[in-house]
């Protein structure tokens, strides 16, 4: 007897099984319910292959699940995973050879950026190589160390002020280091971590609690500041002797760029200093730069940054005497044209006679602010010839303008000027004026530029609206390159970024971004970095430090929210009424406490503090005060009744210069 051919149609059901979860659909046809779908799929294979091979299949399926699971659970990195999936992979970016990866990790720890016990990827394949921005540890004993540590040891002091009566916190000690390491124990979104409970791990393991500490469980393992000690070992166990670098030589398996040359081998890279130990003065290998980038007319959001700088970090201006310790410094780098623009002949000077007349920058021009804070002009092409990788180049690029693979082709200058143009086109927009007319080219440009800087000058980059919340010595006192989370996503934002000047990761980007059309975009970093199997290098924190609201916002999290609680980056403009109290009754103390700074997102085009929006900094500057309030449409005594967390934050500010109070470590500015 012949078996009848199965047919591959749904069947036509006269009657309807619920043991099996088939249901009548209203055209008649067979419709599963989800949950037993499982329990369908044996009895097909059972139709179709018998009871012994359908058995086997399912087996074979299971065992199969299980393995990807655990595979999945042991090194689970979606990105990575993405790219051997069909249909789903991005294109390969790499343009280096292995052996040039292993140079390029060798070259950042023997230099002292990789002060961290995570591990060298296997695909690089560098063992044993000693790390001098590790400490030792007695042989035998590894605590999770994949590189040999060499470098200096570490105390992680208690931070607190000795009076107990004095109500401000401590400014961490000269020569303090964050350990991110256990920062992100603490913090890191993908084990589940919470920003509210990393904010309170921040602020007590940097005593920004001093004074109102609560009574917890044993907090030794909240420390995450260290000093480094001499390299005396004489008080501890036997250090072994240094061991060999085991290089893996075998075949390279990593994926390359398609239908791009390889870069030359080896790499050009300068020979790799050790740290030295901590001094006070300033080492001119690790500046202490903050850049950020303006186009456009000054505004109260680059005003605000300035002041954030001034009112957290340790500039000394509460001091008659310039301080003898290393100080951190402010660049705002100025384009007064448009990102699609070039400079005219006299541009320094126009633009300082732009910053002198305009109330929101010219109290900075104060001799007072002459150490600590600088305007640059920010020329593109001087900027772009004056990084090796890309001088001779550059200028072969069709455009200057790509983020995340979608190019914009800009027109010759001439050809604007031929044909007109309107000055709030795309390609002559200097800031964004309003959310609909948002210039796109100037955050295109600013995706490059802090690469740019970082690796040219050293120092670390914030975008423009960032407001900083506490000091950032244990920051700059960590040696390896850095920026955040991208939120939920494992992916970076550059809103943060600190490269060391010259260092081989900054050479390994811009050859990688030379060989795909320079695109610079956060989301592109991340594919170059992982390609390469060098995201190690450029380390991925979480983004409660400098961006604690992002989460809220995208839905997550909000059982257990940070204080304050967003549900939109507009509600820092516009806090809600219903928890509009908040900012008046806690003030900047009670602002992400813990956090080294905040990022609101853009919202360029919306005031500060709209019934007082002009820069209220006292008798000193009062003639910009002046011309700024008659900018202002409504009569000067409408003020609110609750006033939002940026109108908090902004009078908070000014009331530090006018010297009606003290900075929030009790240092009163000296004029």
């Amino acid at each position: 007897m012949t078996r009848r051919r199965q047919s591959h149609l749904p069947l036509h059901i006269i009657a309807v099984d619920d043991s099996q979860g088939i249901s009548r659909h209203k055209h008649g046809w067979a419709v599963l319910n989800s949950f037993s779908y499982p329990w369908y799929l044996y009895v097909r294979l059972l139709s179709r292959l018998g009871r012994k091979r359908a058995n086997f299949v399912l087996a074979v399926l299971f065992a199969f699940v299980i393995f990807v699971v655990l595979s999945l659970q042991s090194n689970w990195d979606p990105d990575r995973i993405k790219n051997i999936l069909p249909f789903t992979a991005d294109s390969p970016t790499l343009v280096y050879r292995k052996e040039d990866l292993q140079r390029i990790w060798a070259f950042e720890i023997e230099s002292g950026h990789f002060p961290s016990t995570s591990s060298v990827p296997e695909q690089i394949g560098l063992k044993g190589i000693s790390n001098p921005g590790l400490p030792p540890l007695p042989d035998g004993e590894v605590r999770g160390q994949a590189t040999r540590g060499t470098g200096f040891m570490r105390v992680y002091p208690e931070i607190q002020h000795n009076n107990l009566s004095i109500a401000f916190p401590p400014r961490p000690a000269p020569g303090s280091i964050a350990d991110l390491d256990v920062v992100k124990q603490h913090c890191d979104f993908s084990s589940h971590k919470l920003v509210r409970d990393c904010l309170e791990v921040l602020r007590v393991g940097a005593g920004l609690d001093n004074g109102n500490r609560l009574r917890r469980e044993n907090l030794d393992d909240w420390k995450y500041i260290y000093l480094e000690q001499s390299r005396d070992y004489s008080n501890r166990p036997h250090v072994g002797p240094p061991s060999s670098v085991q290089i893996d030589s075998s075949p390279e398996t990593l994926l390359k760029k398609a239908g791009s040359e390889l870069e030359s081998s080896p790499i050009d890279l300068p020979t790799p200093s050790s740290p030295l130990p901590f001094s006070t003065a300033c080492d001119p290998d690790y500046p202490r730069i903050f850049h950020m980038y303006w186009t456009g007319p000054f505004t109260d959001k680059p005003y605000m940054a300035i002041l954030s700088f001034l009112y957290t970090q340790k500039t000394g201006l509460h001091l008659y005497e310039l301080p003898k310790e290393c100080r951190p410094v402010f660049w705002v780098w100025i384009n007064p044209v448009s990102a699609a623009s070039t400079l005219g002949p006299n541009a320094v000077d126009s633009m300082h006679k732009e910053l002198q007349s305009n109330p929101w920058a010219s109290p900075f021009l104060h001799d007072r602010f002459k150490d600590v804070l600088q305007f640059k002009l920010w020329n593109t092409t001087q900027q772009l010839d004056a990084i090796p990788e890309l001088r001779n180049e550059w200028r072969k690029m069709r455009t200057l303008f790509n983020t995340g693979g979608r190019i914009v082709n800009v027109p010759p200058e001439d050809h604007h000027k031929d044909m007109g143009s309107h000055p709030d086109d795309m390609f002559h927009r200097t800031g964004s004026k309003s959310s609909s007319s948002y210039d796109r080219l100037s955050v295109i440009l600013s995706d490059m530029a802090r690469f740019v800087l970082c690796h040219r000058f050293g120092g670390i980059y914030l975008d423009a609206d960032t407001i900083l919340l506490r000091d950032w010595e244990e920051v700059w006192g960590w040696r390896g390159g850095f920026a955040y989370r991208w939120s939920r996503l494992p992916r970076y934002n550059t809103a943060v970024l600190h490269m060391n000047k010259g260092s081989a990761i900054g050479t390994f980007l811009f050859r990688t971004a030379l060989k795909n059309n320079l695109d610079f975009h956060p989301m592109t970093i991340t594919r170059y970095l992982k390609d390469a199997y060098l995201d190690g290098l450029l380390l991925q924190l979480p983004d409660a430090l400098f961006d604690s609201a992002w989460l809220n916002t995208e839905n997550y999290q909000r059982e257990r929210p940070p204080q304050p609680f967003f549900k939109a980056f507009q509600d820092f403009f516009d806090t809600p009424a219903v928890s509009s109290a908040a900012p008046l009754a806690m003030g900047f103390d009670g602002f992400f406490r813990g956090a080294f700074s905040y990022h609101y997102h853009n919202f360029w085009w919306k005031p500060f503090d709209p019934s007082r929006n002009w820069p209220d900094l006292g008798g000193r500057f009062s003639a910009g005060e002046e011309a700024a309030r008659k900018l202002v449409p409504q009569p000067i005594n409408s003020d609110r009744e609750d006033l939002s967390w940026s109108a908090v934050l902004k009078r908070t500010f000014e009331s530090y210069i006018r010297g009606e109070r003290c900075n929030m470590y009790g240092e009163w500015l000296r004029w």
